[in-house]
């Protein structure tokens, strides 16, 4: 994806670390970061997928992003089922864009 929600392109080389319930942490790439309903949101490709580009069945994370004045962030679970089944059908938004955006640049 690599835009924000500004459409500006992000710095694919931030990474963020993920503490998982059962005590697991990932390093994850951030695909793309947008908003929507007035609410921002991030979503996370684990690093080891997103360097294989022979992964095509990646597991994404996908949570409510806030940021500080400071600049500092904060993520928070995705709790209401009707807002998540609204994000995910966002990301495939994205997701056909780009896949389209790709054959485009492809001519």
């Amino acid at each position: 994806m690599g835009k924000d929600k500004d459409n500006e392109t992000i710095d694919n080389d931030v990474c963020v670390t993920l503490n998982l319930d059962n005590g697991e942490t990932i390093e994850c790439e951030i695909l793309t970061i947008f908003e929507l309903n007035n609410q921002d949101y991030i979503v996370l490709e684990p690093a080891e997928t997103y360097n294989d580009p022979d992964c095509m069945d990646a597991e994404l994370f996908v949570y409510r992003y806030f940021e500080t004045e400071e600049g500092d962030y904060r993520l928070e679970n995705i709790e209401d089922d009707e807002e998540y089944e609204a994000v995910s059908d966002r990301i495939d938004e994205l997701l056909d864009e780009q896949y389209y955006d790709d054959l485009n640049s492809e001519d």
